[in-house]
Formats: C-alpha cells, sequence, structure tokens
C-alpha cells in the first residue's frame, strides 16, 4: 500500500489530487488504477513468489468486490466523477475496471512461472467481468440466495453470458445467501455440475454445506454427481478447447445448436441447455419435483440417454416426460456424436491426467455415423500456445449401407498443427444403438492387427469394446464386422 501510495497508483477523487478512499471488506480502502497499464504490471509484479509471501505455484486468485465496489458509495461503487490517473471520470471506465483487474491479476499468476520452465496458465476468478474477460478467466454470477428461484434463474443467467462470449461462468450452488435444505442443495448440485464453472460457495455467516454433511441418501448422490462430472472432463476441456479455437460458447442455448427447429419453442427455452454440440441437459429445479419435460429436436431417436444409452424415444416424439427421482437429472447424447469420458475416477483431475479414454459412440439414426474430438495437451502450461503442444484427434464412426461392417477411425483433425504426443490409450468403446452383436472386431494400428473382445448388451443396445489400448494420439481403425 505504502509502495503504491509512493507511486500514485490509486483512482483519485473528483478533484483529480487526492487518492479516493471507500469501505470496503477490509475497511477503509484504497483502488488501483487499473485502467492504467504501468500500474497492471506493477500490479503483476507484485505475485512473483519472492514478493507474495507465503504463495506457491499452486495458490491461484479471486478478484472479489471489483466492480469496484464502495459500500458507502452512491450505487455501492465510486462516484461518478472520481477520476483515473489520466483525468477521466469513473462514469466512463466502470465497466472496465473489472477486466482490466482480472487482466493484471492473470499476469501476474503467468510471470511468477520460474524463468527456466514453461510458464504455467493462471486460474483467476472474478466477479465483475466485461467483453473479452473470457481470455482471462473465469466470472460468476455473484451473490444468489438458497431458493428454487434462484436455482431457476441460474440457467438463463448463464445461457446469456455464455451467449454474450463468456464460457467459464457458473452460480454459487446452493445459494449465497440463506439455508438450502438437502432437497434444494442436491437438485442445484446436480445443475450445477452441467455448468462450465462449478463450485459451491456461501456467506460465511451459513451452515456448512459440503456434500457429506446432509447425510444418505444425499451424500451418495451427491458423489454420484461429482463422479459423473469427473467423468466428462475429457468432453468439457474439448469443448472448452473449441470455444477457445472459435468462439462458440461451451453451454448453449438450444437455439443456438437447433436454428432450423420447426417448432420454434427453443427461441425462448431456457431451462435446458447443451454443452458442447453433443450433450442436452434438463435439471429438475422445483421442490419435490418428480417429473421434467424434455425437448428433443428431431424426436427421441436422436438422442441417447447418458445413463442407460437407450433412445430418448419414438422418431416422432419430440417431448418426453421424464422420470425424475431425486437421484436423476435427465441428460441425453446427440445421435451423431462420440463423447470421451475417463472412467477411473480419483480424488482429483491431476490424478486423473494418464488414465485411459472410453469413447462412447452414439451413431446417426438416418446415416449410421458419428464423429467426436479428443483435445490434448499437458493439462497445466501455455505450452499449447507457445509451441504448439497440443493434439486435436478427430474420432470418425462409419457404417456400411447394408449394416453388414463398421469402423471408427482416430486421426489427425484437419486443420490441428500441434506437436503433443499424450501417453493415454483407449481402454473402452461403447457404440450405442446396436441392434445386434457383432461376429468380429479387429483394431487395424501401424505395423499390428489385433482381435478385441466385446461384449452385447441386448436390453440396453449397446457394444462394448474391451481394452483396444491403441494410443488417442496414434491414428488406428476399429473394425466391426455383423
Amino acid at each position: 500500500h505504502k509502495e503504491a501510495e509512493s507511486k500514485g497508483l490509486y483512482i483519485k477523487q473528483a478533484n483529480g489530487v487526492s487518492d479516493f478512499d471507500g469501505w470496503c471488506w477490509p475497511g477503509s480502502s484504497s483502488y488501483l488504477d487499473f485502467t492504467c497499464s504501468d500500474v497492471r504490471q506493477w500490479w503483476a509484479e507484485q505475485f512473483s513468489l519472492d514478493k507474495y509471501k507465503g504463495s506457491t505455484m499452486d495458490l491461484f486468485t479471486w478478484n472479489d468486490m471489483n466492480e469496484p465496489s464502495v459500500f458507502n458509495g452512491p450505487e455501492v461503487s465510486m462516484p461518478k466523477d472520481a477520476k483515473n490517473r489520466q483525468g477521466v471520470e469513473h462514469r466512463e471506465w466502470h465497466n472496465l475496471f473489472g477486466f482490466y483487474m482480472q487482466m493484471a491479476t492473470a499476469l501476474g499468476l503467468t510471470i511468477r512461472s520460474p524463468a527456466d520452465s514453461e510458464q504455467e496458465r493462471p486460474f483467476v476468478l472474478t466477479r465483475s467481468f466485461w467483453a473479452g474477460s473470457q481470455r482471462y478467466g473465469a466470472m460468476w454470477t455473484g451473490d444468489n440466495s438458497a431458493q428454487w428461484g434462484h436455482l431457476q434463474i441460474a440457467a438463463p443467467m448463464l445461457l446469456a453470458i455464455n451467449l454474450g462470449g463468456l464460457s467459464f461462468a457458473g452460480a454459487d450452488v446452493g445459494g449465497f445467501f440463506g439455508e438450502p435444505d438437502a432437497e434444494l442443495f442436491t437438485r442445484w448440485y446436480q445443475a450445477g455440475s452441467f455448468t462450465p464453472f462449478f463450485r459451491g460457495h456461501a456467506h460465511h455467516d451459513t451452515k456448512r454445506r459440503e456434500p457429506w454433511v446432509f447425510g444418505d441418501p444425499y451424500t451418495g448422490i451427491l458423489r454420484q454427481a461429482a463422479l459423473l462430472r469427473y467423468s466428462l472432463l475429457p468432453y468439457w476441456y474439448s469443448v472448452f478447447h473449441e470455444a477457445y479455437r472459435g468462439g462458440l460458447p461451451v453451454m448453449r442455448a438450444m437455439f443456438l445448436e437447433f436454428p432450423d427447429d420447426s417448432d420454434g419453442e427453443l427461441l425462448s427455452m431456457d431451462d435446458q441447455w447443451m454443452i458442447g454440440s453433443a450433450l442436452l441437459v434438463k435439471p429438475a429445479t422445483s421442490a419435490g419435483q418428480r417429473e421434467v419435460s424434455v425437448y428433443l429436436p428431431g424426436g427421441g431417436s436422436q438422442w441417447f440417454a447418458l445413463d442407460t444409452l437407450r433412445r430418448g424415444g419414438p422418431s416422432a416424439v419430440r417431448r418426453v416426460a421424464v422420470h425424475t427421482p431425486l437421484e436423476k437429472i435427465p441428460v441425453y447424447i446427440r445421435a451423431g456424436k462420440i463423447i470421451p469420458r475417463k472412467m477411473r475416477l480419483r480424488r482429483s483431475s491431476k490424478l486423473m491426467f494418464f488414465d485411459p479414454f472410453t469413447l462412447t459412440v452414439c451413431p446417426s439414426a438416418s446415416t449410421g455415423g458419428a464423429e467426436g474430438e479428443v483435445y490434448l495437451d499437458d493439462e497445466h502450461s501455455l505450452a499449447h500456445q507457445t509451441v504448439a503442444a497440443f493434439a486435436v484427434r478427430a474420432l470418425t464412426y462409419t457404417s456400411s449401407v447394408d449394416g453388414k461392417s463398421a469402423s471408427l477411425r482416430c486421426h489427425a483433425a484437419s486443420g490441428d498443427q500441434g506437436n503433443y504426443e499424450a501417453p493415454n490409450t483407449v481402454e473402452r468403446v461403447v457404440i450405442a444403438g446396436q441392434k445386434k452383436a457383432p461376429s468380429r472386431v479387429t483394431l487395424s494400428a501401424p505395423s499390428t492387427e489385433v482381435a478385441l473382445e466385446f461384449t452385447f448388451d441386448a436390453e440396453n443396445e449397446t457394444v462394448t469394446i474391451k481394452k483396444p489400448n491403441a494410443k488417442i494420439s496414434e491414428d488406428w481403425t476399429l473394425s466391426l464386422s455383423f
């Protein structure tokens, strides 16, 4: 503080001379002028490990109250005539203050990396954000309350934020203020697990609400929701890369994926959504709700339930009633898509890094084909930017017209310019929508061709191919004969 004060780095009062002083959580507070590049650089340098005492490379940052929040100010912020160091009034840069603070913080967490190593990725959570904030970290919807209405409004808010290009967004699971009962917390946890930024957070005066606090059956249900989230992290990661590469949101309004849907109701639909182009989510968000109405564009035959891999319903039926006991959140895989997953669930995503993939193939009812992508890198550094240490692997499933053969190919995606070789293998392939078992399954890879074991589940119409053990970073083909 003394250094910033002596260097004149703070926002000024309306007179343009005296440092502005406002009241926030620490008490009497000064506010750095993040609109200035030299102030942002100074702030970033404070994150070096020798200056930020007790910090480590595993410590990341949350920028809160950065609207800027001033408890004793008009509209709980600075007076509009407060000035930055260039003499521009607060009214002109209010929406940019938090944006620039997050930018500077992300820079600080990047340049603190040791000079002899690859720069580590920053993680910065911010409450205030603006167009472009998606480049610097995550954001959330602010202080909500433990009410069913606040759970219900979370999805429309996050869909709007995602449409604005800011994908890494979420809401406080369970509500920031108030005390959620076990049912509300469970339903919120389920819905939150299918939003891009997923966390529980609450006011310090509220009761503890970790998943194990509520006891069974809730603890078991919450555990399963968390494990499902972890198993789908490879898909989430790949969809985030799509957002990074092309700007499409991670959490998508239904009309974004289905602009030509003939029923027209998707334009106003904000209680179900897509994750990427492949997963449809429709949570239960009312007290005692044991049935939800799910809209399946194109009809039920174009969707597969994530939990059973059974088709969503008849071809002509677009709206289906789904039974939702407390442990159930309706999620569907779009026909024609392939979902990468990791099923060896551990205590953190870092411990899952070397684990093998499971590929879930959901063929189109009309073409018999499916496709997907897996994005790969070291998951912690900026090497994917600096030295192209990444890979995008395309997955392509095709079926013959006579239905006597099918194949799954793993190959480099079009336009992939990366050089990363992932260590992971594929340990399982599950193909949905199969009426009969194949007679033979073989793996063709460089310098090898081997027959593989498989099982057929007639009830769920799935074929599971066991232990192909093919590397995800290499080209190979699985061939099925019927």
